[in-house]
């Protein structure tokens, strides 16, 4: 039998809270590789806050990462659990009567991964938002042994968040590959020193920096990524 290939990139955006970036970052990355010729698909498992439609139920995020990769897939292969209310996911799901079940994301991430090169996942909330009564999102990435990218939304408290986070990480035995800045807050005091203080205290580099814009083009996003810092990381672990 012939080995399937292996997703050579597979990584899983978290943030360090809900509202912090994680889809503009998860669909920057995405536009980010597809623009130096890789193959991208992009997944977001279980998502909440979704729109009724005539197709069914639709996220905001799910579609901006449809968006932005280049591979071809059905939208219930990106989003294979949509819930309306906008709550944490597993209280939707268990409104909703909805088992999740791993088996249904790991056929969705499979298929994504066999038409891939790069393979991005976004996380709904923070690291350890629960997915049922005993996993989460953290079990998830474990799962599936991704490598993490960390989203770090710019206000007050985002040192504390960021630490524990890349702490919980660690102590799960997975990589975190990198960190972006994401100004989430205008009015947030001594943005630079809090930017190095998390340049001093996470030992993954710092893939960029995204300023307060909320209507910035994608492509800007994209291009304000250090990709060649996220491969000099996988090189050095």
């Amino acid at each position: 039998m012939t080995p399937r290939p292996m997703t050579p990139q597979a990584l899983f955006v978290t943030g360090t809270d809900t509202g912090v970036g994680k889809t503009r970052v998860a669909a920057a990355l995405c536009r980010a590789f597809a623009a130096r010729g890789r193959r991208v698909a992009a997944m977001k498992p279980v998502a909440s806050g979704c729109t009724a439609t005539p197709e069914g139920l639709r996220n905001e995020d799910a579609l901006a990462l449809l968006a932005a990769m280049n591979v071809r897939a059905d939208y219930s292969t990106v989003n294979p659990y949509a819930f309306e209310p906008a709550i944490a996911p597993h209280i939707a799901a268990l409104e909703a009567g909805v088992d999740i079940d791993f088996a249904v994301l790991d056929r969705a991430y499979e298929r994504l991964q066999m038409q891939s090169e790069v393979l991005i996942v976004e996380g709904a909330g923070g690291w350890l938002a629960p997915l049922d009564g005993a996993r989460g999102f953290a079990d998830l990435a474990a799962h599936w042994q991704m490598d993490v990218v960390l989203v770090v939304g710019m206000r007050l408290g985002c040192l504390n968040h960021a630490l524990l986070t890349a702490e919980s990480i660690e102590r799960r035995g997975l990589r975190l590959r990198g960190w972006v800045a994401n100004s989430i807050d205008p009015l947030f005091e001594r943005l630079q020193e809090n930017i190095s203080t998390l340049h001093k205290r996470i030992l993954a580099p710092c893939l960029g920096f995204f300023s307060f814009e909320p209507q910035a083009d994608p492509q800007t996003l994209a291009e304000a990524l250090a990709l060649n810092a996220l491969a000099a990381a996988a090189e050095l672990s």
